[in-house]
């Protein structure tokens, strides 16, 4: 099979290429790149994805890690679709996404962005994926700061449940969605302020740019 590549998306933090070969596809990131004031920040970002592929090797809904040699990031292809253009309404697919979740908790890691729709997936047999591990904590001691972390992941995951299944979601749920943690308070306060500011106005990059588009 001859090879082929598609650039899927550049931006100031590099470049994501999805590639198809005799080795199959996948995806690549490459902070080569990324502008060159962001491109320290791009590596650091890919150096945790990476860590953090390493640590759920095997989960599944997670890419594998293929390389990384520091400055671009080679992981497998999810087939599936965004959630905002799949839009799950199955309540069965929140509680295996919730499973999922409790597989990256168990392997010490909180995923930190899920607020992002475009970064979780409904694969082709209509299971959850996440993508997008760059903003990821892994944790060997998974302390307090680390607990809050994980809540905060299945809680934007039961923020999507009442966008998409409503009616579905349970009391204990709806109470967990009622308390947000210090750290949302925090990041409503003032943080994303500043996120929506720096990405929409001086970088120009619209954070659910991957809407209704297939795995980046």
């Amino acid at each position: 099979m001859s090879g082929a590549a598609e650039r899927l998306k550049r931006d100031h933090f590099g470049s994501i290429t999805r590639i198809e070969d005799a080795r199959g596809v996948r995806i690549r990131r490459d902070t080569a790149d990324a502008s060159a004031g962001l491109r320290w920040f791009a590596r650091y970002a890919a150096r945790r994805e990476a860590h953090a592929l390493r640590a759920l090797a095997g989960v599944a809904g997670v890419p594998a890690l293929i390389h990384f040699d520091g400055r671009a990031l080679e992981r497998s292809y999810l087939d599936g679709r965004t959630m905002p253009e799949a839009q799950p309404r199955d309540p069965a697919w929140f509680r295996s996404a919730h499973a999922l979740l409790r597989a990256l908790r168990a392997r010490g890691v909180a995923h930190n962005d899920l607020a992002k729709e475009a970064n979780w997936l409904v694969l082709a047999d209509g299971a959850p994926a996440l993508l997008d591990f760059q903003l990821a904590w892994v944790s060997t001691r998974r302390g307090r700061l680390f607990r809050l972390m994980a809540r905060e992941d299945l809680r934007h995951l039961l923020k999507h449940k009442r966008t998409y299944c409503p009616e579905r979601l349970t009391p204990t749920e709806r109470r967990v969605l009622a308390r947000r943690s210090w750290i949302a308070r925090a990041w409503m306060a003032s943080g994303k302020k500043l996120y929506i500011f720096v990405a929409r106005r001086i970088l120009n990059w619209e954070d659910n740019e991957a809407r209704g588009r297939r795995d980046l």
